[in-house]
């Protein structure tokens, strides 16, 4: 039986960290599968569609990554495509105690739904989307923090 991953978040943008989860999942699971979540009281940064094919285009050699945007309950769309697991990634404590209430609903909502939790690469763990974001908003350059080239944000 394949063993299919689904990478939940916002992604707003998607940032090396996220990357590095996502290669360091491929080496337990046949596919990852990026989920791009709507959550209607969220306004984007970045356009979902500009995002979406900025992902794609960063995994692009690799058929065992597939990138989706959604716009329901995590549990049940990565059922519906087939996963089996969820990965998360966690950079400190506080990501802990938050995803694992998460986990734990994720549970009773599709029942055999496991959670996998993989703790952020050091060098990676003080990025995140929201500094992203707001050091991009004060025009500093954050490509450093991200796995597709900077030129096409501005796109």
């Amino acid at each position: 039986m394949e063993r299919i991953a689904f990478f939940p978040g916002s992604f707003d943008p998607f940032t090396k960290g996220h990357a590095d989860i996502v290669e360091r999942g491929l080496k337990l699971f046949d596919k990852v599968i990026i989920g791009i979540g709507t959550n209607a009281e969220k306004k984007r940064y970045f356009p979902l569609e500009l995002m979406e094919g900025l992902i794609k285009r960063a995994f692009n050699d690799d058929e065992r990554v597939q990138v989706v945007n959604y716009h329901d309950l995590t549990a049940k769309v990565a059922r519906e495509y087939g996963a089996n697991f969820l990965i998360r990634g966690l950079r400190n404590t506080t990501d802990f105690e938050y995803e694992n209430t998460i986990a734990q609903v994720n549970r009773q909502i599709v029942e055999g739904l496991e959670t996998v939790f993989l703790i952020t690469s050091p060098s990676l763990a003080p990025i995140s989307s929201t500094i992203v974001r707001e050091l991009h908003s004060y025009g500093v350059d954050v490509s450093d923090y991200l796995p597709y080239p900077l030129e096409k944000l501005n796109s």
